[in-house]
């Protein structure tokens, strides 16, 4: 089994009960909700790192932010690329973010995400959403 380490930078950004997520179109978690987030480039820092993926996938800029989290999970997937399962260890930085308007990206963003939207967070269900999407709402205390 093929082992890979990822770590990304991720933004909750969460207003009257509800969190923007994207829907992602590809990899360990295709068809799942996701934090709006991703890998850091080179040079980068996490913090320019949530501002671009921000921008990226959910088509707003960041207006405030701040350090929340870091935490990891692992995830056995088949992968296709490969034709071979994958132990995933995703390591997540997550950030509080603050957006600078509500009129989010709706469409694909041409590599990982289907588009974003606000989903009311009492209604989401464990299988939906990543697994590092549910540890934030746990740790925020909503699950």
């Amino acid at each position: 089994m093929y082992q890979k380490k990822h770590i990304g930078c991720y933004g909750l950004i969460i207003g009257e009960n509800k969190i923007v997520l994207i829907k992602k179109s590809k990899g360990a978690y295709t068809g799942k909700l996701d934090l709006p987030g991703g890998t850091i480039e080179h040079g980068e820092t996490p913090e320019e790192t949530v501002k671009r993926e921000i921008m990226e996938e959910v088509g707003c800029a960041v207006s405030k932010m701040e350090l929340f989290d870091a935490t990891s999970c692992n995830i056995i997937w088949y992968c296709e690329k490969k034709k071979e399962e994958e132990n995933l260890h995703h390591i997540g930085i997550i950030y509080k973010i603050e957006i600078c308007s509500d009129n989010l990206k709706t469409g694909e963003d041409g590599y990982d995400s289907l588009g974003s939207a606000w989903y009311e967070i009492k209604d989401l269900k464990e299988n939906q959403v990543s697994p590092l999407t549910w540890i934030q709402l746990q740790k925020l205390g909503y699950k």
